[in-house]
C-alpha cells in the first residue's frame, strides 16, 4: 500500500488512505461479559415455549453474533456469522469474520450492524441483543484495535445513522477508564516499567473480573485490524472509465467481455453454507462406504503411487485435518493399514461417527489392527474421539504401561476423563476404572491421582467439578483402611512441629515427622513464597518451597513435559543432566515445589566478579584440569549438558520472561530454570530472544571459540532431532491439556498445540533442522540479554528486600 504524508515545518505525520487498501474487510468476535437474567415466572406462564429457550435451559446456552454493514439507511453486505460453539463458563469466540466488503469500498458513513442470537424453538431465533458501531470516528479516521460494544438487550441492531442501538452509553465505570488507559500503553503513548506493568496489568484483569461478575448489563468485545500503528484516513476511490461493448453480432449488442482490470474489481461474495455437507457428496460418501463393498475392499491393495500417497498422510502430525479425497482413501485400503500402527489414528478420524453403519464397520476393525503405541493411545482419548469402543480400546493398549510410565502421562489421563461422559447416570468409565485400579496398587500414583483430581475439584464449572468430585469418591471408596488412616494423620490440626511418620504430599517415597522452624525462611518474590525444611523419618531432611496465590498448574506442566524429554532423551544414551526438580499444585492457588540447593545466576554473578566459571571453580576446583580452565572435568560436563537441554527445551515450550533471577546453578554444574510463569512465546519483554542463552553461560564455557561451546552446540543439535522424533506423543499431551485451565494455554486454546508444532519444523530433514537450530543460536547469542531490563529487575529485588 502507498503512505502518504504532509509535512510542516517541523512536524511530519504519516497515514494510509482507504482507497488503496484493497483488502477485505475483517472483524473479530472475541468475548460477550455480564450476567444474563433468566425471565420471570410470569412470562414463562405468558409463554410457556420460554421455558425451553437458551436462557432458561443454561447458564451459557449456544449463542451465535451476525455482522452486516450498512450506510445512509441501507445494507452494504448480506448478514455474517459466526461458526457454531459450544460454551461452558463464558461466552468466548476468538473468531474472525471476513465482510464481503473491501476497505477502499467503504462509505465514511459506514456502521456495523451486529447482533447476538439465542435459540427460541426449532428453526427460530431470538435476539438476545443487538449494537450499532460507526467505522469511522474523528477526523474519518477508520477504527482500530479493541472496542467494547454495549449490546442493547432483547433487540436487534438497526444500523441507522441515528440509531437507537448505539454502541456506547453515557455512563463511565472504573473499567472504562482503565481500558482507555490500556489503549493508550498499546499505543506505545505512556511510559513503560516492564515489572510494574505486569503487576498493573494483573491489578486490571482483577478488576475487570469483578465488574464483568456482577454487572447486569451485556457488552461484546471486538477487535478490528491494527495495520502496524497507522493511522487510515478515508479517502474516495478513483473509479476507472466502463469497459465499451464489443460490436455488434449479427445485428444483437454483446456484453463487455471481461479484461485484467475489469477482474480485479470483481466483488467475491461468502457462501455463509460453504461448511456444510453437500448432499450429493454425502450420498457418494455413504454409497462408496456401503457395508456392501467390505468384501472388495478387503482384498484391495494399493499401487506404487497410492502406497507413497497413504504413507504421506500417516506422517501428518496429529492436529493437521484430512481432505476429503484423503479420507475416502484411508477407508478405501482401511485393510490393508491394519498391519500399520501408526495408520489406526488416522483412520479413525475419516469415520464418520454419525453414520451408525459406517462406525459400526470401523469399531468391528479395531481388534484387527497392530497394537499402537502409547502417544498413539493418548491421542485417541483427546476431545476429537468420542465413540465409547474408541476409548476402551485406547485404554486397552494403556494397560500395558508401567508404573513409571503411567506416572509421566497422569496429568493428562486425569484432563481426558473430561471427554468420557460421566454423569449422574454413569457408573463409571472404563479410564476412570483404570486410572482407579492402577492407583490403588501404587501409592505413588495413588497420591498424585488424588491431588490432580482435588484440583479440577476446584472448578468454575460446575459439571466439571461435579465429574471430579464423583471420580475422586469412587477413588476414596475403594482405597485400603491404611490409606484411609494415612490421609487422616495428614490433617494439619494435628500439628506441623512433630507428627508422626507421613508420606510427602509431594513425593509419596518420602515419610516426614515434622518441620524443623530454624530452617524457614521466606523468598524476596512478589508472592513471599515459604521454604520449609521437612525432618523425615530416617534422620535426613527434604525442603519445599510453598507457594500461595500463585497457580502452579502450569509449572507442574512444563515439569512434567522436561521429565518426559529427559526420558525420551535418556533412552538415546543422550543424558543432558536435566533437573526436573518436583511440583505439585494442591489447588488453584496454593502448591509445593521441591528446593533444589543452587543459586540464581544474578547472585552469582554479583558474587564472583560476573563470572559463572569462577563460582564452578570455588566449589569444584582441579589445577590439572587445563582443558576445562580449573574446573572438575565432570562439572564442566555437567553444566556445557545442562545449558543444552534446556535451551532446546524452554524453545520448544516456548518459555518466556527469562531472566537471571530464575536461571539456576548448582555447585556441581546444573544449570536450570524456575518459574514457567509465560509459556508458549508469551513474553512481558519486549523483543526476546529465541532461545534463552545469555553470554555469560557462553562465557563459562570458555567463549564462543572454544571446544565446549562447540559440544553444547553439538548437544543441542543432537537433542532437537531426538525430541522431534517424539513430536506425536509431545503433542498428543499438549491436546490433552486444551481444556485444563493451563493460563496461556486458556488465552487461545485453538492454537496451543500449533504453537509446540511450530516449534519442532516437522516439515524439515534432519539436517535441515540441524542448520535451522545453527541458526537459532547464532540470533540468540547475538541478541543475548537485554542489560536494562537485568537492571531494572535487580532494582525492584532490592526494593522487596
Amino acid at each position: 500500500m502507498d503512505y502518504e504524508s504532509t509535512q510542516p515545518k517541523d512536524f511530519s505525520y504519516s497515514f494510509c488512505l482507504t482507497k488503496d487498501l484493497n483488502i477485505p474487510l475483517t472483524v473479530r468476535i472475541s468475548v460477550l461479559e455480564g450476567i444474563r437474567e433468566k425471565k420471570p415466572f410470569t412470562k414463562l406462564l405468558n409463554d410457556p415455549t420460554l421455558k425451553f429457550t437458551g436462557v432458561q435451559t443454561s447458564d451459557f446456552s449456544d449463542l451465535y453474533v451476525t455482522c452486516q454493514l450498512y450506510a445512509d439507511n441501507k445494507p452494504l453486505t448480506i448478514p455474517i456469522r459466526t461458526s457454531y460453539k459450544s460454551f461452558k463458563n463464558h461466552w468466548l469466540w476468538n473468531e474472525w469474520l471476513t465482510i464481503p466488503i473491501k476497505f477502499c469500498d467503504l462509505p465514511v458513513t459506514t456502521q456495523l450492524a451486529i447482533t447476538v442470537w439465542d435459540i427460541y424453538g426449532p428453526r427460530k431465533a431470538v435476539p438476545l441483543g443487538g449494537t450499532t458501531f460507526r467505522l469511522f470516528g474523528k477526523h474519518n479516521k477508520l477504527r482500530k484495535g479493541k472496542h467494547k460494544l454495549y449490546l442493547w438487550p432483547d433487540v436487534e441492531a438497526d444500523g441507522r445513522d441515528h440509531t437507537a442501538t448505539p454502541s456506547k452509553i453515557g455512563e463511565v465505570d472504573e473499567m472504562d477508564r482503565l481500558e482507555k488507559l490500556v489503549k493508550r500503553y498499546d499505543r506505545n503513548d505512556m511510559t513503560r516499567l516492564d515489572w510494574l506493568d505486569n503487576l498493573a496489568f494483573r491489578q486490571i484483569e482483577k478488576i475487570h473480573k469483578e465488574e464483568s461478575s456482577r454487572s447486569k448489563k451485556l457488552y461484546l468485545y471486538i477487535d478490528l485490524p491494527k495495520f502496524d500503528d497507522f493511522p487510515i484516513v478515508f479517502s474516495e476511490p478513483e473509479y476507472p472509465l466502463p469497459v465499451a461493448p464489443t460490436p455488434p453480432v449479427n445485428g444483437q449488442t454483446q456484453p463487455a467481455l471481461l479484461t485484467p482490470s475489469s477482474e480485479s474489481n470483481m466483488v467475491l461474495i461468502v457462501d455463509p453454507e460453504i461448511n456444510r455437507e453437500n448432499p450429493v457428496e454425502g450420498k457418494h460418501r455413504r454409497l462408496v462406504r456401503s457395508h456392501r463393498n467390505g468384501p472388495l475392499d478387503r482384498d484391495l491393495k494399493p499401487d506404487a503411487k497410492t502406497r507413497d500417497e497413504l504413507n504421506g498422510i500417516l506422517k501428518y502430525p496429529p492436529t493437521k485435518a484430512l481432505t476429503a479425497k484423503e479420507k475416502d482413501l484411508l477407508w478405501n485400503f482401511r485393510f490393508y493399514l491394519t498391519r500399520d500402527k501408526k495408520a489406526l489414528t488416522k483412520f479413525l478420524k475419516c469415520v464418520e461417527w454419525s453414520d451408525s453403519t459406517e462406525a459400526k464397520q470401523a469399531v468391528e476393525l479395531l481388534p484387527k489392527w497392530a497394537d499402537i503405541d502409547l502417544d498413539d493411545a493418548l491421542e485417541l482419548l483427546g476431545a476429537n474421539f468420542e465413540d465409547r469402543s474408541v476409548r476402551r480400546y485406547a485404554v486397552s493398549q494403556l494397560k500395558k504401561a508401567d508404573d513409571d510410565e503411567l506416572l509421566l502421562y497422569l496429568l493428562q489421563l486425569v484432563q481426558a476423563l473430561k471427554f468420557e461422559n460421566i454423569n449422574d447416570k454413569s457408573s463409571s468409565s472404563s479410564l476412570a476404572e483404570f486410572l482407579i485400579e492402577r492407583a490403588i496398587k501404587n501409592p505413588i500414583l495413588g497420591n498424585n491421582f488424588h491431588w490432580y483430581l482435588m484440583v479440577e475439584y476446584e472448578d468454575e464449572n460446575k459439571a466439571v467439578s461435579k465429574m471430579y468430585g464423583r471420580v475422586d469418591f469412587w477413588f476414596m471408596t475403594a482405597m485400603t483402611k491404611i490409606e484411609r488412616l494415612r490421609a487422616i494423620i495428614s490433617d494439619p490440626k494435628n500439628g506441623l512441629l512433630q507428627f508422626p511418620p507421613l508420606p510427602l504430599p509431594l513425593d509419596a517415597r518420602i515419610e516426614v515427622t515434622g518441620i524443623i522452624p530454624e530452617k524457614t525462611t521466606v523468598f524476596k518474590s512478589n508472592l513471599f513464597p515459604l521454604r520449609l525444611t521437612f525432618s523425615l523419618a530416617d534422620g535426613g531432611e527434604y525442603p519445599v518451597i510453598f507457594k500461595t496465590g500463585d497457580d502452579l498448574r502450569q509449572d507442574q506442566l512444563v515439569i512434567q513435559i522436561i521429565t518426559l524429554m529427559d526420558k525420551l532423551l535418556r533412552i538415546e544414551n543422550l543424558d543432558l543432566k536435566l533437573t526436573p526438580y518436583k511440583v505439585l499444585a494442591t489447588g488453584a492457588g496454593h502448591g509445593l515445589m521441591q528446593f533444589i540447593p543452587s543459586s540464581s545466576l544474578a547472585d552469582v554473578l554479583s558474587e564472583y566478579n560476573g563470572s559463572l566459571l569462577m563460582f564452578l571453580k570455588a566449589h569444584h576446583p582441579e589445577e590439572k584440569a587445563v582443558g576445562t580452565y580449573g574446573v572438575s572435568t565432570a562439572v564442566m560436563d555437567t553444566y556445557v549438558k545442562s545449558c543444552a537441554g534446556y535451551c532446546v527445551i524452554t524453545y520448544l515450550l516456548g518459555v518466556g520472561d527469562r531472566h537471571l533471577d530464575n536461571l539456576l546453578l548448582s555447585p556441581d554444574g546444573n544449570l536450570f530454570h524456575v518459574d514457567f510463569g509465560f509459556i508458549l512465546g508469551r513474553d512481558p519483554k519486549p523483543f526476546p530472544p529465541p532461545m534463552k542463552l545469555c553470554k555469560e553461560m557462553v562465557e563459562a564455557m570458555g567463549g564462543a571459540n572454544s571446544i565446549h561451546y562447540q559440544r553444547f552446540r553439538s548437544y543441542c543439535y543432537s537433542a532437537f532431532n531426538i525430541l522431534r522424533k517424539s513430536a506425536n506423543l509431545i503433542l498428543n499431551l499438549f491436546a490433552l491439556m486444551v481444556y485444563a485451565n493451563i493460563p496461556d494455554i486458556k488465552i487461545e486454546p485453538d492454537k496451543a498445540v500449533s504453537k509446540v508444532q511450530e516449534k519442532f519444523r516437522l516439515d524439515l530433514t534432519e539436517e535441515e533442522a540441524i542448520k535451522y537450530f545453527q541458526n537459532l543460536i547464532n540470533d540468540s547469542v547475538s541478541a543475548l540479554f537485554p542489560q536494562v531490563i537485568e537492571t531494572i529487575h535487580k532494582w525492584a529485588q532490592y526494593w522487596r528486600k
